[in-house]
């Protein structure tokens, strides 16, 4: 490996070692790994954070420090592209956004981070390419820590993909549980088995200092650093980066949360997610209230990405939220999952397309799903796109006008799931609009498996369902054809779990 001496004396910058970083020579600081993401035909965002105690607060003394970085064309760091100093304090726990440009589109490159006679691991990262004829992505969603094991990303980075979508539940924001595998009735008179294999930090977080030190605990994974290192990701957070089922300014439990308190609450969760991942803003105060830029549009090769963010501008769930029957308030023309702005963004992203495949990356199934046989009443999640069918049905319509092979990637309900889209839910007789493919989650468990399966008959636009598995979904999107490999994690309460294929398809045979 290229050594940090070697670098400094090549760029004559010898005599460039910090007070601080004197100070504390020995000690290791990229204890959290580091990342890439945001990427673009010209440039990605670096990211790193100095962490010598990472789950107390990171560990590092009060006031600014300066980091080293470099980009190279080769994985042996031995052809510098570009290098240069970032300046960093406890203002911003420390961490580092390095915004590089000047990149050609399609291209690996390498990169790593120094700081006193310490280096980083060397990460790759990729540009993006709209001429490119393959686009290789994967998703992953809904990593519990103590739920299980992060096999699946050791899996993932080994397939080293284009870039990685993260569609959400990066952390989980509740207490300490309890080591040990325990059954649990999943209903008809059926127990299955669910475990905790390691333990959070805390009790529930709500404090800027709590976030942290959550993020810092998810990030100590050795197999979470790999897939970082491996590929450039581009994130958007659901609900447990904050609170279970939040939507814009309402808690899961608002009775417990006053107005003030969540908007305090949720900019601590918001300013943390910053600090951990490789975004290009911080979040800011808008009217009082916290907001942060999550969705975007990403171009690889055949597929052009559309990045959703459907909690921070949704209306609060219908019907008091969970699996029901519709109530009135469901069907309120005005009640909104991503907000006007983001629907008339979204609508212009698309009609501006000309990419073979437009990906939707969401939060919550966009897929409908029945927990009741017909003739009853549909039960459904109301938390997805289910509780909002007025806004589903302006974005089904929409897609329906002329939008090429719509395909939605999808994480939340820790099961993997395809499914073939109609303009009009539950009707395959109306027009046939895309496709939706969804990840299992990467650990989170799945106690409402059994009452998926068993009314599997009444969703026969879902060709595809497992719930008892863990992991993750591997794309390769070319001119013609979109293939989605189910991988799966043998047993996720082992870290060195094989890891494998349950399915692959093709949406042109859907």
């Amino acid at each position: 490996m290229f050594s940090r001496r070697l670098f400094l004396a090549a760029s004559g910058a010898a005599l460039w070692v910090p007070k601080m970083a004197r100070a504390q020579s020995g000690i290791p600081h990229f204890t959290l790994g580091i990342a890439s993401g945001s990427p673009r035909p010209d440039g990605v965002i670096l990211w790193t954070r100095l962490a010598p105690d990472p789950l107390n607060g990171g560990g590092m003394p009060p006031g600014k420090v300066q980091v080293r970085y470099r980009v190279c064309t080769d994985e042996a760091m031995r052809k510098t592209l570009q290098d240069g100093v970032v300046e960093t304090s406890d203002e911003m726990a420390h961490a580092v956004h390095v915004q590089v440009k000047g990149l050609q589109p399609g291209r690996e490159y390498f990169y790593q981070f120094y700081y006193a006679d310490e280096e980083s691991p060397v990460g790759r990262t990729r540009t993006t390419n709209p001429e490119d004829t393959e686009a290789k992505i994967a998703l992953a969603s809904c990593q519990a820590y103590e739920s299980g094991h992060y096999a699946a990303y050791r899996d993932m980075a080994a397939w080293r993909p284009d870039c990685v979508i993260h569609t959400g539940d990066y952390i989980y924001e509740g207490g300490i549980g309890e080591l040990g595998a325990r059954l649990r009735d999943v209903g008809g008179g059926e127990r299955r088995i669910f475990e905790t294999v390691r333990l959070h930090n805390s009790n529930e977080i709500v404090t800027l200092w709590d976030y942290r030190n959550r993020h810092a605990l998810y990030r100590t994974d050795p197999h979470l650093q790999a897939a970082h290192a491996a590929a450039p990701w581009i994130v958007a957070m659901d609900d447990h980066e904050v609170d279970n089922n939040w939507a814009s300014h309402t808690p899961q439990d608002p009775e417990k949360q006053t107005k003030l308190e969540f908007q305090i609450r949720k900019y601590a969760a918001f300013k943390a997610y910053y600090e951990h991942m490789p975004i290009e803003k911080p979040p800011i105060l808008r009217d009082m209230a916290p907001a942060i830029q999550l969705y975007g549009q990403y171009r690889f090769g055949p597929a052009h990405v559309h990045l959703l963010d459907t909690r921070q501008f949704r209306s609060d769930q219908p019907c008091g939220d969970g699996r029901k029957p519709y109530c009135a308030d469901a069907s309120d023309p005005d009640r909104t999952m991503l907000g006007a702005e983001q629907e008339a963004w979204l609508a212009k992203s698309l009609k501006q397309s000309s990419a073979p495949f437009n990906v939707i990356a969401t939060q919550t199934w966009f897929t409908p799903y029945r927990y009741t046989e017909a003739p009853e009443p549909a039960v459904t999640n109301l938390d997805s796109w289910d509780g909002y069918p007025v806004a589903r049905q302006r974005l089904a319509s929409m897609l329906a006008d002329g939008v090429s092979n719509p395909v939605f990637m999808t994480g939340d309900w820790h099961t993997a799931m395809a499914s073939t889209l109609y303009e009009k839910p539950f009707d395959a007789s109306s027009r046939r609009i895309g496709h939706e493919i969804v990840g299992s989650s990467i650990s989170s468990g799945c106690p409402w498996a059994r009452d998926m399966e068993t009314v599997r008959d009444a969703n026969p636009h879902v060709s595809y369902l497992n719930g008892k598995k863990r992991g993750y979904l591997r794309a390769t999107f070319s001119s013609g054809d979109c293939e989605a490999q189910f991988r799966v994690v043998e047993d996720s309460g082992r870290a060195d779990s094989a890891v494998t294929t349950d399915l692959t398809l093709r949406t042109s045979d859907l």
